[in-house]
């Protein structure tokens, strides 16, 4: 169930992100780019030594790990 609920919001964080960023992308790079901005964007955040609670603040950290990916990818792949 965990593992829905963590698509569900990679794929919601992905696309918001995508939205932000003026990006474009499908439904399975919003996950992948929501679930791996998700990552980043915890490991960010507790280095600077700020956790979340909740799902609000996991789709906070989520898009903010998201956008920050995007922004890696597209100032070095491109």
């Amino acid at each position: 169930m965990h593992f829905i609920v963590a698509l569900l919001i990679g794929a919601f964080s992905g696309f918001i992100a995508n939205m932000l960023m003026n990006n474009d992308g499908g439904i399975l790079r919003n996950i992948i780019v929501g679930v791996i901005g998700g990552i980043l964007g915890d490991l960010i955040f507790s280095l600077v030594g700020i956790s979340s609670s909740g799902i609000f603040g996991n789709i906070v950290i989520s898009i903010v790990g998201s956008c920050l990916l995007i922004f890696l990818v597209n100032k070095f792949f491109k």
